[in-house]
């Protein structure tokens, strides 16, 4: 039987290998090792906001992976001084793509940006720096290592069913989830009260994480987004 194929977008960054040194769309490899482990199959999807429905057309579920900052603009705020790396065509194009991919109710998981940016397409906005907040740099001490930390899965949520009650997780995040966005329920926290995960219980699949599940070795959530993959498919060509 056919893998469902997963989607990732990507950055489009400079990067350098072998001799050359271009800009580059890319994501790191965990994310696609874990679909791969999860029994799908992933493929790479640099931001455009042109031909969303051709990739809808293509992959049978999203992961929305991390990276830089989101334009504060597109929640009604101001730039922070500790905001950086904002790059209006990857906002424009994920907003598109994850409206596009809800619409037609394909599962989606949204990891570290990705669910900062399923939060703001709902209406919500961010803490654009959550040291302030927060009293330390427990969700990014070092940049370039992920920082280790608990969260707590709210009771009666579909993260819970997965995952239980708690687990230990992988961040590197200096921003966070402020107003929840409409439709969406909190289904984590971290022991400093950061809101850690929210869901859409409204559709099939449609999940927020602030840690990256793909640094870790649990595939829970991965394999979770696969099977739906699948359903999804299943039912597209029925």
């Amino acid at each position: 039987m056919p893998r469902p194929v997963v989607g990732i977008t990507t950055y489009v960054v400079p990067a350098k290998w072998s001799h050359w040194d271009l800009e580059a769309a890319l994501v790191p490899a965990d994310y696609v090792y874990a679909v791969e482990r999860a029994g799908g199959r992933a493929l790479l999807v640099p931001p455009a906001a042109e031909g969303i429905d051709e990739t809808l057309d293509a992959v049978d579920g999203l992961i929305f992976s991390g990276g830089a900052d989101l334009d504060p603009g597109l929640y009604g705020q101001e730039a922070h001084p500790e905001t950086s790396g904002i790059t209006e065509e990857r906002d424009r194009a994920e907003l598109a793509l994850l409206e596009g991919a809800l619409a037609r109710d394909m599962p989606v998981l949204a990891i570290c940006r990705g669910s900062q940016v399923l939060n703001v397409a709902r209406g919500g906005d961010l803490v654009q720096h959550l040291p302030e907040v927060v009293g330390g740099e427990r969700h990014k001490h070092t940049p370039g290592a992920f920082a280790d930390h608990d969260v707590a899965l709210e009771e009666g949520t579909r993260l819970a069913s997965l995952l239980g009650a708690g687990l230990a997780v992988k961040s590197h995040h200096h921003q966070g989830l402020g107003r929840v966005g409409e439709g969406l329920r909190v289904a984590a926290h971290a022991e400093d009260g950061t809101i850690e995960a929210v869901e859409d219980p409204s559709h099939r699949f449609a999940v927020g994480v602030l840690w990256h599940p793909e640094a870790g070795d649990d595939l829970k959530l991965f394999e979770e987004l696969v099977r739906e993959a699948a359903s999804y498919r299943t039912a597209r060509s029925n």
